[in-house]
């Protein structure tokens, strides 16, 4: 999908200090060196309790076409360093001419919910590929994650009511509109007013009117019967161009016109003004009318707050139409996702494990060939364990929390559980099943009802359970120990 939306090589879409660290791996000969990283994140965006994966199919998509063209060559045969000289020696360029996905790939299936510090993919494979791919790999993964949580977040407010995404003209650019509509779809929206997502991703697009529509015509009655008579199959009219409730009785009186015609009245929307107050206004007017059929659209700078207070305030609205807030995660709009190297080994070799250090004990990464296990009961999830796939749990074990030491979880060998990340790349060669968006969509409303509530609100949620398995977190204090004391 990537590669048919953008008809060129995208080699190059990686930052430059991967290729130049990959061309000192090549000059140094580890280009036969062997590495893991794992791609995570440290903080739950939103101030939430949880975030959902997403954006894998993108990742599969640009690996299976990953190569260097012709003229990306030539580019970067052309780039200078700060003595004027060439940046990369001919070899190299050479090099990369040459150079073919082959790496393992791990992940998380999309929908999944995960927690910061769980791996969300595993790479293994040459150090030189695995590090060119670093900067795609969570341009990939961190920004649909994102917007697939937040339209969780707005799908869980809105209780079971139609939820649109309407941020195309607000979003990122074209990218960030496209994928934004897909992620939100599969976090949880119905539907998009982006026409080209719809086509794309297979998702129903929606709309209703804009306010220009009612202001060209002379009088607002005229402008809705005009539009009426238009779009008889897809007549949502927008009532708040001029006085809210005086639309909405031009409304009722198109929507008896229509009747009479045979057609119905699908919806009106709500853009401006104390929504809940005309909500319920209009759902008694149109009640009066005997128009019980004709749902109420609101928008208008909307987000799970929002909504959230709208339903307490027992606001009668029966479609949310969520832009801005949406597509551009505004209250958040990043999620630090990392990339981190974990081992390396020469040929022939043992892995030899690493990590980073920091002065906060957030930022220092863990060392290993890590896989996330998920423990279950009949009432939904315990906890997630992080261990070395070379561990083995079948008899369960000890998780502890990585900040505090003194707390800790015993999981026995009789409690149900499963390994998140799923095998995606075996050599190069894809081995996974993408499933259908509206698969993954589904996928992501039964995960959340295998939490509690608590990680679900919105105001100090519950911390779910994530911990080390105790001989990965011993050799991880193995490691800083010995690394600290060089």
């Amino acid at each position: 999908m990537i590669n048919d939306l953008y008809k060129s090589s995208l080699g190059l879409l990686t930052d430059l200090y991967e290729l130049t660290m990959a061309y000192g791996y090549w000059k140094q000969n580890c280009r036969d060196d062997e590495a893991v990283f794992h791609l995570f994140f440290r903080r739950r965006p939103f101030q939430g309790g949880f975030v959902v994966a997403a954006g894998l199919e993108a990742v599969i998509d640009f690996l299976e076409n990953f190569s260097f063209s012709e003229e990306d060559l030539h580019y970067l045969s052309g780039l200078q360093g700060s003595d004027g000289k060439v940046l990369f020696d001919q070899g190299f360029i050479d090099y990369l001419k040459d150079l073919q996905f082959s790496c393992d790939l791990d992940a998380v299936p999309e929908g999944t919910i995960v927690f910061p510090y769980t791996p969300l993919l595993r790479i293994q494979g040459p150090l030189i590929q695995c590090q060119i791919l670093e900067s795609v790999l969570l341009n990939l993964i961190n920004f649909p994650s994102l917007i697939a949580t937040k339209a969780a977040r707005v799908s869980l407010a809105a209780e079971g009511d139609t939820v649109f995404e309407f941020g195309l003209r607000r979003a990122q650019g074209i990218d960030g509109a496209l994928t934004g509509s897909r992620a939100a779809y599969l976090g949880g929206c119905d539907a998009t007013s982006n026409v080209l997502a719809g086509k794309l991703f297979d998702i129903p697009p929606k709309g209703t009117m804009a306010h220009s529509w009612v202001m060209i015509f002379e009088e607002e009655l005229e402008s809705f019967q005009a539009f009426a008579e238009a779009c008889p199959n897809n007549c949502v009219l927008l009532v708040d161009t001029y006085d809210s409730i005086e639309g909405v009785h031009h409304a009722i009186q198109v929507a008896k016109e229509m009747e009479e015609r045979g057609q119905k009245l699908m919806g009106i929307r709500l853009d401006s003004g104390d929504l809940a107050y005309l909500s319920k206004e209009a759902r008694r007017l149109l009640d009066k009318a005997e128009l019980q059929h004709v749902k109420i659209v609101a928008s208008n700078e909307l987000d799970e707050m929002v909504i959230s207070d709208l339903k307490k305030q027992g606001a009668k609205i029966d479609v949310w139409g969520v832009g801005t807030n949406l597509i551009t995660a505004k209250d958040h709009p990043a999620l630090d996702g990392v990339y981190k190297l974990s081992a390396i080994r020469k040929p022939s070799e043992e892995w030899k494990y690493r990590l980073k250090l920091s002065e906060q004990m957030s930022k220092v990464s863990n060392p290993g060939i890590l896989q996330v296990r998920r423990f279950y009961d009949d009432r939904g999830n315990i906890a997630d364990a992080l261990y070395d796939i070379h561990t083995d749990l079948s008899k369960g074990g000890t998780i502890i929390d990585p900040f505090d030491a003194t707390r800790s979880k015993q999981l026995g060998e009789d409690t149900k559980s499963y390994d998140l990340l799923v095998p995606i790349f075996r050599k190069g060669k894809c081995v996974y099943e993408k499933p259908a968006l509206k698969k993954i969509r589904d996928q992501v409303q039964k995960n959340l009802k295998q939490f509690h509530e608590g990680i679900k609100r919105f105001l100090n949620p519950h911390q779910y359970v994530v911990g080390m398995e105790k001989s990965l977190y011993d050799k991880k204090i193995q490691l800083i120990q010995k690394v600290r004391k060089r």
